[in-house]
């Protein structure tokens, strides 16, 4: 019985260490200012590249590259209409972690004194705040 219990405990601390091996991985790439700014921008819906673009200030070159990196991580998908490429942000995953650091962040005073039912996280778009 001990046996089984150590070797479920092992199991468990490899499959703890994969998942942290993955987040240590996000958190990297969430630690740029202009990646995490285009994420920002995108927990509203969908952008091309030219809104971003007006949006940040980023000169596009730089923000192509950046975009590129959060692709590669599967932060960011595109989504071509004619000849925009449209990004979004990747999965329910990335937006309840672009939320949460909304919340904490870039939220109100009411979220910094705990009053916050996340009302004031943004909720156009395609990523709207179930209520």
């Amino acid at each position: 019985m001990k046996l089984e219990k150590d070797l479920h405990k092992d199991f468990q601390i490899s499959e703890m260490r994969d998942s942290a091996s993955k987040a240590c991985t996000m958190l990297r790439t969430l630690a740029n200012e202009d990646r995490l700014l285009i994420l920002c921008q995108l927990i509203d819906g969908p952008r091309t590249v030219g809104e971003l673009e007006s949006l940040l200030g980023i000169r596009q070159p730089t923000l192509s590259q950046q975009l590129t990196v959060l692709r590669q991580e599967s932060l960011v998908s595109t989504e071509r209409n004619g000849k925009y490429i449209i990004y979004s942000l990747a999965s329910s995953e990335v937006v309840q972690i672009m939320q949460t650091l909304y919340r904490l962040y870039c939220g109100t005073k009411g979220v910094e004194s705990g009053e916050d039912s996340g009302s004031n996280l943004p909720t156009r778009g395609k990523y709207r705040q179930a209520r």
